[in-house]
C-alpha cells in the first residue's frame, strides 16, 4: 500500500519545525557572543576610566582577528552538511576534523603576529597615553586565546552541518558563566586587574574549546573517521573559506567606511551612528540565526541529491525572513521611547537618531531576505559568487556613502545608502537564487 505524498501544507510544517529547532539554539548562542565582553566591560569598568578605554581598543582588535576568521564556521557547515545529506558521516566528521587543524594553524600564526605587534596594534587605534599600558596588556593575554576562539568557530561549523544547534548553545551558555565568575575571581580576588580579566576570557575560551572538542573526537571515534591532519584535506578547507574570506572583510569596509563618514559629520552623528549600528547588529543576530539553519539544511538536501527539496525550503525561509524582517522593524519602531533614553539623553544625539531609525527600520525586510540567501548560497558551498557579489556591493556603496558629507542629508542619507547596499546585496543574491547555479548536488561541491 502505498503512503500518500505529503501536502503542500505538511511540507511546510515540516521546514517550518526543522527552521525553528535550528534556529532558536543559534541565536541563543549568537547572542552569548557579545555578553562576554559586556560582563568583561562591567568588571574593568570598576577599575577605573584609563583600564575601561583599554579593553575597549584591545576588544575592538580582537573582535575584528577573529570576525575575519567566521569563514571557519561557515565553509565548515557547509561541506559537513553535504557529507550529512549523502549519508556518509564518517566523512563528515573527518571534513570538520580537516576545519579544526586549519583553525589551530591560523589561530598560532595570529598568536606569533599579535605578541609583538601589539603596543603598534594599539597606537594605530590611537589609544591614549594612560589607556596604551592597559589595551597592550589586555591583548597580548587574550591574543593567546585566539586559537582556542579558532577552534569554537570551526567545531561550531561541524555541529551545525551535523545538524546540532543546541550543543553550541550550551557550550555558550557554561563559558559566559564560567568567564564571568573567573572575571571577578582573577580581577578582584586575586587582584590582577585587566590582566585578570584577560586571563579570565582565554581560560573560558580554552574551555568552550576543550568542550567542543570532546564532542568531535567522540563523534570520530563512534564512526571510525581520523583525528590525524591531513595536508589535502585542510587546504581543501582553506580552498573553501578563502572567498568566504574574501566577502567578509568586504562587508567589514562597508561597515568602516560608514563609521569613518559619520565621524565627518559631527559628534552627534557619530554618537546616534554607533546606538543604530548596535541596535543594527543585534537584529542581524535574529535573521543571521536563520541563516545558519540555511546553511545546515541546504547543505544538507544537495548532498542527499534532493534539489527541488533545497529549492522549496530556500523560499520557506526566505518568507521567514520577510516576515522577522518585518516583525522587528515594526518593534524598533514601536519601542522607541523606550530603548532610545537608555542609550542618550542628549536632544541633539536624539533628534538626529529618530529619523535615520526609521530608515533603518523601513529596511529589515530587505535585510531578512539577504541574511537568508547568504546562508542558502553559504550552505550550497557557493562562495566564489558570494566574493564577488560583496565586492561589486563595496564598489557600489563606497562612492556614495562617500558623498554623503558633501551632499548633505547627515545621518539619514548615510543609513540611506546602508540600505542601497542591503538592496545591491538582495538583488545579487536573488539573481544567483533564481538562475538555479547554486544547486550544485552530491557530496563534495
Amino acid at each position: 500500500m502505498h503512503q500518500a505524498p505529503a501536502t503542500p501544507k505538511a511540507v511546510r510544517r515540516q521546514h517550518d519545525r526543522e527552521i525553528v529547532s535550528l534556529a532558536v539554539p543559534a541565536f541563543g548562542a549568537l547572542v552569548a557572543e557579545p555578553l562576554f565582553l559586556m560582563v568583561d566591560s562591567a568588571i574593568v569598568g570598576h577599575l577605573g576610566t584609563p583600564q575601561l578605554a583599554g579593553l575597549a581598543i584591545a576588544s575592538a582588535l580582537l573582535a575584528t582577528a577573529v570576525s575575519v576568521f567566521v569563514f571557519l564556521a561557515y565553509a565548515t557547515t557547509a561541506a559537513v552538511a553535504r557529507r550529512v545529506g549523502a549519508g556518509d558521516l564518517r566523512a563528515a566528521i573527518r571534513q570538520g576534523v580537516d576545519g579544526i587543524w586549519l583553525a589551530l594553524l591560523l589561530g598560532a600564526a595570529v598568536v606569533a603576529l599579535t605578541l609583538p605587534a601589539a603596543p603598534w596594534l594599539v597606537d594605530v587605534f590611537g589609544a591614549s597615553d594612560t589607556a596604551a599600558p592597559y589595551a597592550t596588556t589586555y591583548l597580548r593575554i587574550s591574543s593567546l586565546g585566539i586559537p582556542a576562539m579558532l577552534v569554537v568557530l570551526a567545531a561550531t561549523g561541524v555541529l551545525r552541518g551535523l545538524q546540532d544547534t543546541r550543543t553550541p548553545l550550551y557550550v555558550a551558555i557554561a563559558g559566559f558563566a564560567a568567564n564571568g565568575a573567573l572575571n571577578l575571581g582573577l580581577v578582584y580576588g586575586a587582584g590582577l586587574g585587566i590582566a585578570g580579566s584577560a586571563w579570565g576570557t582565554v581560560i573560558a575560551q580554552f574551555g568552550m574549546a576543550a568542550a567542543y572538542l570532546f564532542v568531535v573526537v567522540r563523534g570520530a571515534r563512534l564512526h571510525g573517521a581520523s583525528l590525524r591532519p591531513e595536508a589535502a584535506g585542510i587546504r581543501a578547507s582553506a580552498t573553501a573559506g578563502a572567498p568566504l574570506l574574501v566577502r567578509t572583510l568586504s562587508l567589514r569596509a562597508v561597515l568602516m567606511i560608514a563609521t569613518a563618514v559619520a565621524a565627518r559629520l559631527g559628534d552627534a552623528e557619530v554618537a546616534a551612528h554607533q546606538i543604530i549600528l548596535s541596535l543594527w547588529s543585534l537584529m542581524a543576530f535574529a535573521l543571521d540565526a536563520i541563516a545558519i539553519a540555511g546553511q545546515a539544511i541546504i547543505g544538507r538536501y544537495l548532498g542527499a541529491e534532493d534539489a527541488d527539496g533545497a529549492r522549496q525550503v530556500c523560499r520557506r525561509m526566505v518568507q521567514w525572513g520577510v516576515v522577522s524582517g518585518i516583525v522587528l522593524g515594526v518593534l524598533l519602531v514601536v519601542t522607541r521611547p523606550l530603548f532610545v533614553p537608555l542609550f542618550t539623553g542628549d536632544t541633539a544625539v536624539q533628534d538626529t537618531l529618530l529619523p535615520a531609525l526609521l530608515v533603518v527600520a523601513l529596511s529589515q525586510p530587505i535585510s531578512g531576505v539577504v541574511f537568508v540567501l547568504d546562508g542558502v548560497l553559504m550552505g550550497a558551498g557557493d562562495g566564489p559568487y558570494l566574493a564577488w557579489a560583496m565586492l561589486l556591493t563595496l564598489a557600489v556603496f563606497a562612492p556614495v556613502a562617500l558623498l554623503v558629507p558633501t551632499l548633505g542629508g547627515g545621518l539619514t542619507a548615510l543609513w540611506g545608502a546602508m540600505t542601497l547596499m542591503m538592496i545591491v546585496r538582495m538583488a545579487t543574491l536573488w539573481f544567483r537564487e533564481r538562475s538555479g547555479r547554486w544547486l550544485v548536488t552530491g557530496a563534495t561541491r
